[in-house]
Protein backbone atom coordinates (compact mmCIF):
# COMPACT_ATOMS: atom_id res chain seq x y z
CA UNK A 1 0.00 0.00 0.00
CA UNK A 2 1.36 3.57 -1.06
CA UNK A 3 -0.03 6.49 0.79
CA UNK A 4 -0.65 9.78 -1.00
CA UNK A 5 0.89 13.20 0.09
CA UNK A 6 -2.35 13.90 1.94
CA UNK A 7 -2.53 10.41 3.68
CA UNK A 8 0.84 10.05 4.70
CA UNK A 9 0.76 13.54 6.66
CA UNK A 10 -3.08 12.80 8.00
CA UNK A 11 -0.92 9.57 9.70
CA UNK A 12 1.93 11.39 10.83
CA UNK A 13 -0.14 14.14 12.55
CA UNK A 14 -2.00 11.02 14.69
CA UNK A 15 1.04 9.16 15.86
CA UNK A 16 2.10 12.62 17.19
CA UNK A 17 -1.18 13.25 19.16
CA UNK A 18 -0.56 9.36 19.85
CA UNK A 19 2.85 9.81 21.33
CA UNK A 20 1.60 12.78 22.96
CA UNK A 21 -1.22 10.22 24.99
CA UNK A 22 2.03 7.38 25.42
CA UNK A 23 3.95 10.60 27.18
CA UNK A 24 0.66 12.00 28.96
CA UNK A 25 -0.29 8.69 30.94
CA UNK A 26 3.55 8.08 31.39
CA UNK A 27 3.68 11.27 33.59
CA UNK A 28 0.39 10.91 35.05
CA UNK A 29 1.27 7.57 36.30
CA UNK A 30 4.11 8.83 38.39
CA UNK A 31 1.53 11.32 39.71
CA UNK A 32 -1.28 9.77 40.25
CA UNK A 33 -1.60 8.74 44.44
CA UNK A 34 -4.57 6.28 43.64
CA UNK A 35 -2.90 2.98 42.49
CA UNK A 36 -5.85 1.80 40.65
CA UNK A 37 -5.03 4.62 38.59
CA UNK A 38 -1.97 4.70 38.37
CA UNK A 39 -2.39 1.16 36.98
CA UNK A 40 -5.12 2.26 34.82
CA UNK A 41 -2.85 4.63 33.33
CA UNK A 42 -0.07 2.28 32.76
CA UNK A 43 -2.69 0.42 30.48
CA UNK A 44 -3.83 3.11 28.68
CA UNK A 45 0.33 4.29 27.73
CA UNK A 46 0.97 1.20 26.62
CA UNK A 47 -2.39 0.72 24.24
CA UNK A 48 -1.55 4.51 23.30
CA UNK A 49 2.02 2.81 22.19
CA UNK A 50 0.19 0.36 20.26
CA UNK A 51 -1.63 2.74 18.29
CA UNK A 52 1.18 4.81 17.44
CA UNK A 53 2.89 1.22 16.33
CA UNK A 54 0.27 0.56 13.99
CA UNK A 55 0.55 4.08 12.46
CA UNK A 56 4.01 3.50 12.40
CA UNK A 57 3.07 0.28 10.18
CA UNK A 58 1.13 2.04 7.61
CA UNK A 59 3.66 4.51 7.11
CA UNK A 60 5.73 1.86 6.20
CA UNK A 61 3.29 0.10 4.05
CA UNK A 62 1.76 -2.75 6.24
CA UNK A 63 -1.67 -2.09 7.45
CA UNK A 64 -1.99 -3.99 10.78
CA UNK A 65 -4.98 -6.47 11.62
CA UNK A 66 -7.59 -4.93 14.51
CA UNK A 67 -10.42 -6.35 16.35
CA UNK A 68 -12.70 -3.96 15.59
CA UNK A 69 -14.82 -5.64 18.19
CA UNK A 70 -13.29 -4.02 21.42
CA UNK A 71 -15.48 -4.64 24.56
CA UNK A 72 -12.82 -2.93 27.08
CA UNK A 73 -14.99 -0.30 28.13
CA UNK A 74 -18.25 -1.89 28.81
CA UNK A 75 -15.85 -4.52 30.29
CA UNK A 76 -13.67 -1.69 33.10
CA UNK A 77 -14.46 -2.65 36.73
CA UNK A 78 -12.45 -0.15 38.91
CA UNK A 79 -12.26 -0.61 42.39
CA UNK A 80 -12.91 2.29 45.09
CA UNK A 81 -10.27 3.60 46.51
CA UNK A 82 -12.02 7.05 47.18
CA UNK A 83 -15.40 7.51 48.87
CA UNK A 84 -17.93 9.74 48.17
CA UNK A 85 -17.19 11.90 51.28
CA UNK A 86 -13.64 12.09 50.88
CA UNK A 87 -12.40 15.14 50.25
CA UNK A 88 -8.10 14.56 50.67
CA UNK A 89 -5.75 16.45 48.27
CA UNK A 90 -5.07 13.18 46.85
CA UNK A 91 -8.65 12.76 45.48
CA UNK A 92 -8.69 16.11 44.06
CA UNK A 93 -5.29 15.67 42.27
CA UNK A 94 -6.66 12.17 40.93
CA UNK A 95 -9.85 13.50 39.66
CA UNK A 96 -7.75 15.94 38.06
CA UNK A 97 -5.36 13.90 36.39
CA UNK A 98 -8.08 11.11 35.26
CA UNK A 99 -10.44 14.47 33.74
CA UNK A 100 -7.36 15.84 31.91
CA UNK A 101 -7.30 12.52 30.10
CA UNK A 102 -11.23 12.14 29.59
CA UNK A 103 -11.02 15.79 27.56
CA UNK A 104 -7.80 14.75 25.80
CA UNK A 105 -9.25 11.33 24.78
CA UNK A 106 -12.32 13.06 23.16
CA UNK A 107 -10.11 15.42 21.75
CA UNK A 108 -8.11 12.42 19.96
CA UNK A 109 -11.75 10.30 19.03
CA UNK A 110 -12.92 13.04 17.70
CA UNK A 111 -9.73 13.40 15.30
CA UNK A 112 -9.50 9.77 14.28
CA UNK A 113 -13.61 10.20 13.31
CA UNK A 114 -12.84 13.09 11.09
CA UNK A 115 -9.74 11.87 9.63
CA UNK A 116 -10.94 8.13 8.79
CA UNK A 117 -12.44 9.64 5.30
CA UNK A 118 -9.67 11.10 4.08
CA UNK A 119 -8.20 7.26 2.94
CA UNK A 120 -8.91 5.46 -0.01
CA UNK A 121 -8.11 1.78 1.38
CA UNK A 122 -10.53 0.36 3.23
CA UNK A 123 -8.27 -1.20 5.65
CA UNK A 124 -6.55 1.98 6.75
CA UNK A 125 -10.10 3.16 7.53
CA UNK A 126 -10.95 0.29 9.20
CA UNK A 127 -7.55 0.16 11.09
CA UNK A 128 -8.57 4.33 12.34
CA UNK A 129 -12.11 3.15 12.72
CA UNK A 130 -11.04 0.61 15.28
CA UNK A 131 -8.88 2.88 17.13
CA UNK A 132 -11.80 5.34 17.68
CA UNK A 133 -13.41 2.90 19.37
CA UNK A 134 -10.65 2.65 21.72
CA UNK A 135 -10.34 6.13 22.26
CA UNK A 136 -13.73 6.41 23.59
CA UNK A 137 -13.16 3.12 25.68
CA UNK A 138 -10.05 5.06 27.20
CA UNK A 139 -12.54 7.97 28.15
CA UNK A 140 -15.28 5.39 29.02
CA UNK A 141 -12.57 3.68 31.53
CA UNK A 142 -11.38 7.07 32.93
CA UNK A 143 -15.02 8.31 33.76
CA UNK A 144 -15.81 4.90 35.43
CA UNK A 145 -12.92 5.07 37.75
CA UNK A 146 -13.82 8.95 38.69
CA UNK A 147 -18.11 7.31 39.31
CA UNK A 148 -16.78 4.69 41.71
CA UNK A 149 -14.49 7.04 43.70
CA UNK A 150 -17.21 10.01 44.02
CA UNK A 151 -15.30 11.99 41.44
CA UNK A 152 -17.94 12.60 39.01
Amino acid sequence: MILNEKERSVIEDLQTQEKSCVEKYARYAGQAKDPELQNLFGRLQKEEQEHYDSLGQVLSGTVPSCNCNDNAGREYQPKATYTQMTQSEEKRNDAFLATDCIGTEKLVSGTYNADVFAFSDSGVRRLLADIQVEEQNHAEMLYKYKTVNGMS
